[in-house]
């Protein structure tokens, strides 16, 4: 047989017709001119012999009904994966990649590389590198473009991927360090990806008893978190969205003997737009209740089984879905178009309407499909695919999804349409089938107990006996798209929260397990000793508002997601640790963060997102100071574990690590530089060792570094600890310690030339138990080095103020000013301008201060402080750090665990780690004019009011003016002041030292009776009772006098207690 005629007897199993799924009301002639595959399918269509596929290569073709359904299978599943034939259709796939990520503007390139293009890359390193076995910029560039097959316009996104890989500034790469590169990038990035899913329960559960007596049906909740628990015996009861018990409804139909009759619940829904609870029972009928009042608002009767799953849908403004399942198998769908209009046609009557009523109304149209061989176990329409998801325990139709009304009923001419209807009333007992092309019937292993659907991504997940979750593409029956393993008994429950991405799963052997929807993976696995949820499970519900999961079983429990990190209340968290410090790359436009936790985050600047982290950098000790090498592609770090690390911080790798010749040595970093001497390079780091360690930075080979000996001569320099370190290179050091010293050290010779230290000032005041006298940051003004009469160094402190020293005969203070507003808050950290004009302050209380320098102490001495420009307060705590980014840009880091962004005037931007990212460059994405949370409700961000500023009472603010022009004297002007004070203030009872001594000088004790002495004389006789003895006691006032109260001398006149006792 030819190609041709072989082509022609390749048929499908089943004719596949675009399914009704996609609408519900659908001519035939539709699908005859669309017989085709569904819309979400690939556009390649098998059935149509004319666009059927040619004939492969006879060595790769195998004939047979195997090969058919492997053709059909893969066929189907290319609107899925593209991983299906990746060894038979490589190129393709290659192309499908290359079009994905040339279509992915915002994705970096290096994100762009998949394992096709690695392959490229290989050949193209060694072909273009010759016999060297490295690239330089141009060829890696030249390399990458040809691979990726990408034009010149991400040329500037691979000149950073080349600095990124070559850390060491030599001007060429090899393979190997384009592999290691990679690996270690997506190593870091895959560990951030996974650390933001993370998820765990707040344990122990809250537990309560269940106030019902037979089993739990189904748990719903109100619009306001109000959960409502329904029982088989028709109770309600209501709880709280924190699961306090509230109270218990009981639904009962009332009946002619006056007593009222119980229902057999099998399930409820609620109405929330009619304010209506929905109740399928046992006696085969669906009750409407009110939900304010609960009373019995009308009820559907006559139905052909006993319902058993129950959903509720609201299709358009006034239209609605009763859907139910029930012990046959079949589907039952009520749609109303004027929900409140027939409801109150329901109630008008005898509040009990049959079914045959309802089936024949003009508002409503009853539709039953025959659906399964077992009876129903959940049900559920989902209107963004017009759909029936029903299933049951029946193997061969676990799952099914239909349409609602089907397409069936329009093959009659528009003349029939009231015979339709009439035929519809009668053949209400013999339900009808769906055709192929209206519904998808999935075949699963022992049934499907329980389903969910994700809108977003469109997949259905369902669990079963068979202790699987499956999830599965609505249009593609024949295979699942994932398995997810991990429980051990039958699944009792699956929940899909679309908003959040995951799955939650129970099983009755109450084991919860979280999944991740899009990775396939599991996020938390729960075992029933850590809940200790007793009893068999009955209902299951989870609230996505409030992330809980409502268990019911011999109580009612809730379990919470624990809240992440990132989110403090109302407050965004940078970091879980304080944040020590933050710096920014102009080069790779990022900023980087480290924290009291050992963790070093790189985030992206233009829009706060995060690219990766690495945790452990000083193992468990805080990072304490960072700062880059000249060409900015290395980060050098120092903790307090004393060590230094140079590290590429794009991958996470640590290249070197600078220790001291001593482990005593080993004393917290506070400090570190990288500077340039002679064509040297070198990284100078200060700490409470008290000395100046220097290390030489070459592409030496060893891992460990020592530093330089001899250079510095610190031995009883500094007395207490080096704070910080400012560098004019290559001439001068500058050191400030914690007594408040600093000192000026000579490059050259290594030894101390200025020592440096401030007076107190007469007004000041010790605000810290050590005087305050501590300098925590010294920098140089570069611009001003040739100038001999003007202030080059700055210090921020001692005593809370900023200093400015001219260090030229002997040092001197040409201007100090105190830098901070807040009383009893010093300065924490500064920085100045690129031009050298402005100085950015931060103080203790977590306040910024802009300050104009360009002419301060420039020619004369300054006696007031420079003009003020801006001042805002970014956190509640003190101020670490505070990093300037293009001169338009301010970003401050804090204790509090927060890093924010500013404008240079202090409008709020945002806080790293938020979820909604910012735009830079649009200030529509900006925070402004709001202000973080914590910062706006905290009591010292409120600004001065009289009272509370000069210590004035409420009455001398608000009659300051009546005062102010009057023309009484000072004793009349103080006697209205004390009128109004007494007017607008409590009255207060003030006892002095001198009122008690007095007191205790008259001995009013002494000629008291006491009050129980008054009462026992005063207290009244019973009348007509015969007094007791106790009654014909004479009470006396006890006596003070001491002689009488005097204690025997047992020991004599040498007794020390005697002594005591003479003088009481």
């Amino acid at each position: 047989m030819d190609n041709g005629s072989r082509d022609t007897t390749l048929k499908p199993c089943r004719t596949l017709i675009r399914p009704a799924t996609a609408h519900d009301i659908t001519s035939v002639n539709k699908y005859k001119e669309e017989r085709g595959r569904p819309s979400t399918a690939a556009a390649n269509t098998w059935h149509d012999r004319s666009t059927q596929p040619t004939r492969p290569n006879s060595a790769t073709y195998h004939t047979g009904r195997g090969r058919q359904k492997d053709e059909v299978d893969k066929q189907r599943r290319i609107s899925i994966s593209y991983v299906d034939g990746i060894s038979e259709n490589l190129d393709i796939i290659k192309s499908q990649l290359l079009l994905l990520s040339d279509g992915t503007r915002n994705a970096k390139i290096e994100d762009r590389v998949a394992l096709p293009h690695l392959h490229r890359l290989k050949e193209a390193f060694f072909a273009a590198s010759a016999s060297d076995g490295v690239l330089t910029q141009d060829d890696f560039q030249q390399v990458l473009r040809s691979a990726l097959n990408i034009s010149s316009k991400f040329d500037d996104q691979i000149k950073a991927l080349f600095m990124k890989i070559d850390t060491h500034s030599d001007g060429d790469i090899t393979w190997d360090d384009f592999c290691t590169y990679m690996q270690l990038d997506y190593g870091e990035k895959e560990h951030l990806y996974l650390a933001g899913k993370q998820c765990a329960f707040n344990l122990p559960p809250v537990v309560h008893p269940s106030p019902h007596r037979e089993q739990i049906v189904r748990i719903n909740a109100l619009s306001d978190g109000t959960y409502l628990v329904a029982c088989q015996d028709g109770s309600v009861s209501f709880w709280t969205n924190t699961l306090q018990f509230k109270r218990v409804k009981t639904t009962s139909e009332p009946q002619s003997t006056g007593r009222s009759k119980q229902k057999w619940i099998t399930d409820f829904v609620i109405m929330p737009r009619y304010n209506k609870l929905i109740f399928i029972t046992g006696d085969r009928e669906i009750q409407f209740y009110e939900l304010s009042n609960f009373e019995h608002y009308c009820q559907i009767t006559s139905l052909e089984t006993v319902p058993i799953k129950l959903d509720y849908c609201a299709t358009g403004a006034d239209e609605g879905m009763i859907l139910y399942g029930d012990a046959m198998g079949c589907v039952n769908i009520i749609a109303m178009s004027g929900v409140g209009e027939t409801l109150r046609s329901w109630k008008e009557g005898l509040a009990s309407v049959p079914l045959e009523v309802v089936a024949s109304s003009s508002n409503t149209t009853f539709v039953r499909w025959a659906v399964h061989n077992d009876w129903v176990t959940q049900i559920k329409y989902c209107p963004e695919l017009r759909s029936v998801f029903s299933s049951s325990n029946d193997h061969s139709t676990a799952l099914v999804v239909g349409c609602a009304v089907g397409s069936t009923q329009f093959e009659l001419p528009n003349a029939r349409v009231g015979s339709a209807r009439r035929s519809q009333v009668v053949s209400l007992t013999s339900p009808r089938k769906r055709v192929d092309a209206d519904q998808t019937v999935f075949r699963v292993y022992k049934g499907v107990r329980s389903f969910g659907f994700c809108r977003e991504r469109t997949i259905i997940a369902t669990g079963g006996i068979d202790r699987i979750i499956r999830l599965w593409n609505p249009y593609v029956p024949t295979r699942p798209i994932g398995l997810l393993s991990g429980h051990n008994a039958p699944i009792f429950s699956v929940i899909v929260s679309s908003s959040e991405g995951r799955i939650y799963t129970i099983s009755q052997d109450k084991m919860i397990n979280v999944w991740d929807l899009q990775d396939q993976s599991n996020l938390v696995e729960l075992r029933p000793k850590s809940h200790n949820i007793r009893g068999d499970l009955s209902a299951v519900y989870y609230n996505s508002t409030m992330k809980s999961l409502v268990v019911a079983a011999e109580g009612v429990s809730m379990l919470t997601i624990r809240a992440k990190q990132s989110m403090e209340g109302e407050i965004v968290l940078t970091h879980k640790h304080g944040i020590t410090q933050t710096l920014y790359n102009p080069t790779f436009n990022q900023v980087i963060t480290c924290t009291e936790g050992s963790v070093i985050k790189i985030w992206e600047f233009e829009n706060g997102n995060p690219l990766f982290e690495f945790s452990n950098a000083h193992g468990n000790q805080a990072v304490t100071c960072m700062t880059f090498d000249l060409t900015g592609r290395r980060l050098i770090s120092g903790g307090r574990d004393g060590l230094l690390r140079v590290w590429n911080y794009n991958s996470g790798l640590c290249i070197r690590k600078l220790t001291k010749t001593k482990p005593r040595q080993l004393k917290e970093v506070t400090d570190v530089m990288y500077c340039e001497v002679n064509k040297n390079k070198y990284i100078i780091s200060v700490g409470w060792d008290r000395n100046i360690s220097i290390y030489t930075d070459s592409n030496d080979i060893h891992s460990e570094q020592v530093p330089i000996q001899g250079w510095f001569t610190c031995h009883g320099v500094h007395s207490e600890d080096i704070l910080s370190l400012g560098l004019l290179s290559p001439y001068l050091l500058a050191t400030s310690s914690y007594d408040g010293e600093v000192v000026i050290w000579s490059m050259v010779s290594g030894g101390p030339i200025l020592r440096l230290m401030s007076p107190r000032p007469r007004e000041y005041s010790d605000i810290s138990l050590d005087g305050d006298n501590s300098v925590c940051k010294v920098i140089f003004l570069r611009s001003r080095m040739g100038e001999k009469d003007a202030a080059i160094l700055v210090a921020s402190g001692p005593f809370g103020r900023i200093h400015f020293w001219n260090i030229n005969h002997g040092g001197r203070i040409m201007g100090k000013f105190k830098a901070s507003y807040a009383e009893g808050k010093a300065v924490s950290t500064m920085v100045i301008s690129e031009d050298e004009t402005l100085l950015y302050t931060g103080d203790q209380g977590g306040f910024v201060y802009v300050w104009d320098i360009e002419d301060y102490s420039r020619m004369v001495d300054e006696d007031e402080p420079p003009l003020l420009f801006y001042s805002w307060r970014a956190h509640v705590q003190l101020i670490s750090g505070i990093t300037l980014v293009h001169e338009n840009f301010v970003i401050t880091s804090s204790p509090d665990c927060t890093v924010r962004l500013w404008s240079s005037m202090g409008e709020y931007v945002g806080t790293f780690g938020q979820n909604q990212p910012w735009d830079v460059n649009n200030r529509l994405s900006w925070g402004h004019p709001m202000v973080p949370y914590d910062v706006l409700v905290d009591e010292f961000s409120l600004p001065e009011h009289p009272v509370t500023a000069k210590k004035r009472t409420m009455a001398e603010v608000v009659h300051e003016e009546s005062l102010a022009g009057s023309d009484d004297d000072e004793e009349e002007m103080a006697r209205k002041q004390a009128e109004l004070a007494q007017m607008f203030t409590k009255a207060e009872f003030t006892v002095t030292d001198e009122d008690i001594a007095e007191e205790l000088k008259r001995k009013e004790y002494i000629t008291g009776t006491g009050k129980w002495l008054r009462f026992e004389k005063h207290r009244p006789r019973p009348v007509g009772v015969r007094p007791g003895s106790h009654h014909g006691i004479r009470c006396y006032g006890i006596d003070k006098d001491k002689s009488a109260t005097r204690r025997p001398d047992w020991l004599g006149d040498e007794d020390p207690i005697d002594e005591i006792l003479g003088h009481m």
